[in-house]
């Protein structure tokens, strides 16, 4: 998981927890600025699913490569096998 992920959870947390004192306070100040964080933590929140995601893709697309190598060896060793056993029969 992200850092960006769980810092952006904890701004939203922290954000939420602020507005909602200051709406129990009528400090509309508080109330304001905890909304701003709230919004900060789940922007943050969305950039570390976008990281998450792509470092996902990457490595899936690395995954699918390396067993597209691994077949073509396999069939490069069945045609030397193959080329192997024609010349001996």
């Amino acid at each position: 998981m992200d850092k960006d992920r769980v810092k952006g959870a904890v701004n939203d947390a922290a954000g939420r927890a602020k507005r909602q004192v200051g709406e129990w306070t009528g400090d509309t100040k508080a109330q304001a600025e905890g909304a701003a964080q709230q919004i900060q933590g789940k922007a943050q929140k969305a950039w570390g699913q976008v990281k998450d995601a792509a470092r996902d893709a990457k490595s899936q697309a690395d995954h699918e490569q390396a067993e597209n190598e691994r077949q073509r060896e396999r069939e490069r060793e069945n045609e030397r096998q193959a080329e192997h056993a024609s010349k001996h029969s």
